[in-house]
């Protein structure tokens, strides 16, 4: 009953026509066509991996920036493609996971930006460092995989909520908080640099690092507390509110009307700073004391608010 009803909640997230569920099956069916890569160059008597490597040729990223300026396409293209059928399905399992609780928590808006700027980010961080350190000159590289939008998502998901515990399986069933999990996903990565794909790694970190910053902005934005600092208010010198006004427009929403008449500007600014407020102290107490030691009601405005 148990593998039925996960099966039928699989099928409801692919039938939903969300923005997740839209990458998650775009991911996937890219993968599918590069295995048809072999065939073409069958039919058309072309030598082996001739048809894949011409695809990855436009659409992978290389660590050469002349390529990328005149194929600027790639920064983008690149989180499509996988190699191989571990490397899909350990980012599609973290894409599903991570990318529910932060359309969840975050709300699919946010999850949009934070998937595609970790992406970009961790395409950026490669290329910076594959042409200032030595080691780009000693070799070409190209990068492919959704690791870096993956791993952003998953770590800002961590940092908003980094005392909520998942339940793992190894050998037995385990718990564990996000904030550790995701510590460890970027140690391991860190560390992994001077092994093998290093280019990936570094592209891993660029995500992560982009994942976290945009939770620390989006707070600072939306209650004033100031970045990298101890969350006290931020001052009032009034660039700083343009500034904070500014982000608002990216990293908060705006609250849809349930009055049968239409709301001045100045009760709609109010009641979305009221929400506004109540989601945030909501979020504090899930990452405080988990999500499940919310009240009913609590979940239902949350959930209110995330639709």
């Amino acid at each position: 009953m148990q593998s039925q009803h996960i099966g039928n909640q699989f099928s409801n997230f692919l039938k939903s026509g969300s923005l997740l569920s839209i990458l998650f099956i775009t991911n996937v069916a890219v993968w599918l066509l590069m295995l048809l890569m072999p065939l073409v160059d069958y039919l058309y008597a072309l030598p082996p991996g001739s048809a894949k490597a011409g695809w990855y040729g436009w659409l992978a990223l290389s660590s050469e920036w002349d390529v990328v300026f005149h194929r600027p396409w790639t920064l983008l293209t690149y989180m499509f493609l996988h190699e191989g059928f571990w490397h899909i399905l350990f980012n599609m399992l973290m894409l599903y996971f991570g990318g529910t609780m932060c359309c969840r928590y975050l709300n699919s808006r946010r999850f949009g930006w934070i998937y595609f700027l970790s992406g970009l980010v961790g395409g950026l961080l490669y290329l910076l460092v594959y042409n200032v350190f030595p080691v780009g000159r000693m070799q070409v590289s190209t990068l492919v995989g959704a690791s870096a939008a993956v791993l952003g998502v998953f770590v800002a998901v961590a940092a908003y909520l980094p005392n909520q515990e998942v339940s793992l399986w190894l050998v037995r069933t385990f718990s564990i908080k996000l904030k550790w999990l995701a510590f460890i996903f970027v140690v391991v990565d860190l560390l992994s640099i001077p092994t093998n794909n290093a280019g990936g790694h570094i592209a891993h970190i660029g995500g992560a690092l982009f994942g976290w910053f945009f939770v620390v902005v989006m707070r600072w934005a939306n209650n004033g507390s100031v970045p990298f600092g101890n969350g006290k208010k931020a001052s009032g010198r009034r660039h700083r509110v343009s500034l904070k006004s500014s982000w608002k427009k990216i990293f908060s929403r705006p609250q849809k009307s349930t009055s049968s008449r239409p709301l001045s500007d100045e009760e709609y600014n109010r009641r979305r700073a009221d929400n506004q407020r109540r989601v945030d102290a909501i979020l504090d107490k899930i990452s405080k004391s988990g999500y499940d030691n919310l009240t009913k009601e609590e979940k239902e405005f949350l959930f209110s608010q995330s639709r």
